[in-house]
């Protein structure tokens, strides 16, 4: 793009549900979005606009000098982070902070995961829920981290032993979720994969150490 958002896009932007990146603003500034690629109309009623990739990515990045001032999500990161950005991001494993727990954080996560599935219906082609959708495989580990914590997987803490880790990985469209115990990883397998990804477990050369290799599955 030549030219960044003005401050008051900046704000219909940054304001989107995290997950689904719905959009909320007046029709202007919505139809300013969309012609300049940032955000599209869901063809279907009731018609809402959600960010595009690039809107996305706009997002996640810092402003530009001088747009204007306004809240900044920090992005949330694929690997652990020790600051909480207060945007919603899945536990993805071994963050230097307290693992949230409870009521608030369950229905949080539940919140984002039905978000996600609804993304899938609008945006596969065949409205498929059962699917994993572009979003997903732009954000790899963000995703299949809220597939495992949607279901009940337990994170691993700073210096737990126990819980799940996901991390990216040199290939692309794959990420690596380790697990303390063949049980533990079988049954994230199972998640991911009736999540819609496909999964392989691996042994690490050197530590003999079992993982998973997960990626979206296409089809």
């Amino acid at each position: 793009m030549s030219r960044a958002p003005t401050a008051a896009q900046r704000r219909v932007i940054d304001d989107a549900e995290p997950v689904t990146g719905r959009l909320r603003g007046t029709p202007a500034q919505l139809a300013a979005l969309v012609k300049r690629g940032l955000a599209f109309r869901h063809p279907r009623p009731p018609h809402d606009h959600f960010l595009t990739p690039a809107g996305h990515r706009i997002r996640e990045a810092p402003p530009e000098p001088g747009s204007g001032p306004g809240p900044v999500p920090v992005p949330a990161a694929e690997t652990p982070a020790a600051a909480d950005s207060g945007v919603f991001a899945a536990r993805v494993g071994g963050e230097a902070e307290a693992v949230p727990t409870g009521p608030a954080r369950a229905r949080e996560v539940h919140s984002a995961w039905q978000g996600l599935l609804e993304l899938r219906r609008m945006t596969n082609p065949d409205g498929a829920a059962d699917r994993p959708c572009g979003w997903e495989r732009t954000h790899l580990v963000r995703a299949a981290a809220l597939a495992l914590e949607a279901a009940g997987h337990r994170p691993a803490g700073p210096d737990a032993t126990e819980g799940y880790r996901v991390r990216a990985t040199p290939q692309p469209e794959a990420v690596a979720v380790s697990a303390p115990d063949d049980g533990t990883l079988a049954a994230c397998a199972a998640t991911l994969e009736k999540a819609g990804w496909q999964t392989g477990a691996h042994t690490e050369p050197r530590t003999r150490a079992r993982y998973l290799l997960a990626s979206p599955r296409r089809r």
